[in-house]
Parts: structure tokens; C-alpha cells; sequence
């Protein structure tokens, strides 16, 4: 059955999952980089970059379990972008240069209406104005029995987080404080909804936490 996992989230010790004033110089938010300090050594992290070596510790696991059975992406538009509102030219294509990390279909969730383009690596980036529910259902149909990955940014995954859609969620904290921007769990409920602790390990730079939903009849 496909699930619909996060993977290599992180959080701010006081609870945001990003800095204020996203900006092109600022993709995760004023201050918001340092929160993903610990995945930059790692050998997963290397690869994505296209070069060799990096650390292979716990770490490193929990980045390449983020990618194994992986069919399909979903990312809100912030995460695939700054622009807002229309979009103005088919010019942006994404943070990441030609060679996006996806591999895969990538459903950004948009108002605005956009058509779809490829890029090396077989990522197609497809865009979907009609809401996460829609969204969920075009990955799954992409995904051809493997899971999908919610990417972010925090305001998408707290709407499939309200909905009870995600199935795994990894976040790793992380040992800093951000005082503003993003607040990832405001007024969300995760125990009501049925999430609970599956695994906590903690590391030199910050601790893992993988929290699953239990569903009905499991």
C-alpha cells in the first residue's frame, strides 16, 4: 500500500520548521538553513550534490531512508519557489539547478495554474490547482505502488497533518532557537490524530524522531 511519508525534517528547539522572510537569498527563511546542519557531512548529502565521500553515521541513514521506495514527490509552492501570486514567465524552475534531487514526478500544490516540464535526472514538475486531496491522488497514480514524499514547506505538510493523510513523519531536531517564522505543531493535535513515537535517537547534531499514525485496523 502507498504511504505518504516526511522525511529529514527539521525543527527549531522552539518549534518552527522555518525562519521568517523567505527570499531567494533566504530560500528557508532568515536563519532557517542552519536547521539542516546536520545532513550537510553526510554521504547522502554529498550525493545529491553529485560528489563523493561524506560521513555514513546514523545520520546518513536516516537521510538515505528518505529516498528508498519513492515513487512520487508532493511539495507546496513556497518549496518550489519564491514567486507568488501568477506566474509571471515559465522562467523559475525550482531552487535547484537542471539536476533536481526529486528523480521522480513532483506535484507542486499552486493557485495558479502552470504546465508541467521535465528536467534531467527524470524529475517532472506537475502542478495542481485544486487542493492537497488531488494532489495526493495524482502522486499516487504516479507513484505505481511505491510511497510519495511530502517535501514542505511547513504550511503543506501541516494541511496533510490536519487531514490525517501522512503516514510517517522523520523530523530531526535540531540544537538551535529561532524565535520566529514557521511554527510547525501550533495548534495541531498530532496524539488526537493518532501519530505516536515509533523512534528517537539521538546524535552529536541532532536527535532523530520518527512519529507514525496508527490507522484503523492496524
Amino acid at each position: 500500500m502507498t504511504r505518504l511519508r516526511v522525511h529529514c525534517f527539521s525543527i527549531s528547539m522552539d518549534g518552527y520548521g522555518a525562519g521568517p522572510s523567505q527570499s531567494p537569498d533566504h530560500p528557508l527563511g532568515v536563519g532557517g538553513l542552519a536547521l539542516h546542519e546536520w545532513i550537510f557531512p553526510t554521504r547522502t548529502f554529498h550525493r545529491m550534490q553529485g560528489e563523493e565521500g561524506g560521513t555514513t553515521d546514523m545520520s546518513d541513514r536516516f537521510a538515505a531512508r528518505g529516498f528508498e521506495n519513492i515513487g512520487a514527490w508532493i511539495l507546496g509552492r513556497n518549496m518550489f519557489g519564491p514567486i507568488r501570486g501568477a506566474w509571471p514567465d515559465e522562467t523559475w524552475k525550482g531552487w535547484w539547478g537542471d539536476d533536481p534531487p526529486y528523480h521522480a514526478p513532483v506535484f507542486v500544490l499552486t493557485n495558479h495554474p502552470r504546465k508541467s516540464f521535465s528536467m534531467e535526472g527524470g524529475t517532472t514538475f506537475h502542478f495542481v490547482t485544486t487542493g492537497i486531496h488531488a494532489a495526493l491522488k495524482q502522486a499516487i497514480e504516479a507513484a505505481q505502488g511505491r510511497d510519495i514524499r511530502l517535501g514542505g514547506g511547513v504550511a503543506t505538510i501541516r494541511q496533510y497533518l490536519r487531514a490525517g493523510l501522512i503516514d510517517e513523519m522523520h523530523l530531526v531536531l535540531a540544537p538551535l532557537l529561532l524565535g520566529s517564522g514557521e511554527h510547525f505543531f501550533g495548534d495541531i493535535d498530532v496524539r488526537k490524530l493518532g501519530y505516536h513515537c515509533t523512534e528517537h535517537v539521538p546524535t552529536p547534531n541532532a536527535t532523530h524522531i520518527v512519529l507514525s499514525k496508527t490507522r484503523p485496523g492496524a
